[in-house]
């Protein structure tokens, strides 16, 4: 049986490189030869056994770059040398109340990679068919891993936030999310606002594309945003609920928070902030493989990159530990 490296969780908080049988993919299935995972903060999941009914041994990551090696049985059109991405969503079950109405993201029984089935922090994975997205030649392997995620999930939000070209958009954060958030904003045509912590962050938000830098530090984001106007939409890409429940007064009518980051604490909104205006505070998953096809096409035709920090396969623990520091600038990649 072929060998190969992986990064596996053994228990909780046990990131270690292994060797473990390359897989065989079944039914349905590919095989992909990894070419570069992203490490997100979801990850955090896998790693911290955080997941409800997660099993170990686990390998992480789902924001996979690679080529397809061998095929399944029943595998519908895909070929072997294929380049394909793998995202967030993994997979789902085509018979729930959610698939039935093609609403795929939302299966009642999703499946997610590196949880549901081993991830991409290993040289091999076997994925479903249904969770394969095609990559631009114009994308390397490095830059395409992070917006099957980050990437994924910032576009397609503000595609489908309902904010309109010219529109008052705000990006709370300019993080792992939030610069790709930024850069989006600003290609789709929307008033594009960061809101950052320090006044060192301007000169870089302005050359993503922001039209205004709110420092939150020395303004009030919300008084900030009623000055130009009320935003249409709050992208809230942080992890603090404090943050983003200080934004909410600086909705304008029909505004929404729309709600990225997320954070186990709640978000305070009082009833007047939200009556009045008719604004709303929302979530929204990432999608499913077309949709990571369209965020990779889309970031190519208008030139949309993350800025990242690579790592060797047999220095995933201390990748993982670089993402979950907060110093990443700003994705972390695991290259094979």
């Amino acid at each position: 049986m072929p060998r190969m490296q992986a990064a596996q969780v053994t228990k909780p908080d046990q990131l270690e490189v292994v060797e473990r049988d390359v897989p065989e993919p079944t039914a349905r299935q590919v095989r992909i030869k990894v070419q570069a995972c992203g490490v997100c903060h979801s990850d955090m999941f896998t790693v911290a056994g955080a997941f409800p009914g997660i099993q170990f041994p686990r390998v992480p990551g789902h924001e996979v770059i690679g080529v397809i090696d061998a095929l399944g049985a029943d595998v519908p059109e895909w070929k072997v040398g294929a380049r394909v991405g793998v995202g967030w969503h993994g997979g789902h079950c085509g018979h729930c109340n959610s698939c039935r109405r093609g609403d795929f993201v939302t299966c009642a029984t999703a499946l997610i990679p590196g949880i549901s089935y081993d991830g991409g922090y290993a040289e091999y994975m076997v994925a479903p068919f249904e969770a394969l997205a095609s990559v631009p030649d114009e994308l390397n392997a490095e830059e395409a891993a992070p917006l099957l995620c980050a990437g994924l999930t910032t576009f397609n939000s503000l595609r489908h936030s309902g904010a309109l070209t010219g529109d008052l958009v705000a990006i709370l954060g300019v993080g792992g999310l939030g610069h790709l958030g930024v850069q989006f904003a600003a290609k789709m045509g929307f008033r594009t606002v960061a809101i950052a912590r320090g006044a060192d962050k301007e000169t870089f938000v302005r050359k993503l594309g922001a039209h205004v830098y709110i420092d939150s530090t020395k303004q009030d984001p919300a008084e900030a945003l009623t000055k130009l106007g009320g935003a249409k939409l709050i992208l809230a890409t942080v992890t603090d609920a404090k943050s983003m429940s200080a934004t909410i007064g600086g909705l304008g009518v029909d505004g929404k928070l729309v709600v990225l980051g997320a954070s186990p604490d709640p978000i305070e909104v009082a009833p007047f902030q939200v009556i009045g205006g008719r604004r709303s505070v929302a979530g929204w998953p990432s999608g499913t493989s077309i949709e990571s096809e369209d965020t990779l096409n889309f970031s190519v035709m208008v030139d949309v990159k993350p800025m990242i920090e690579t790592f060797p396969l047999s220095k995933a623990p201390e990748a993982y530990a670089r993402m979950m520091s907060g110093k990443a600038r700003f994705r972390v990649v695991i290259t094979m």
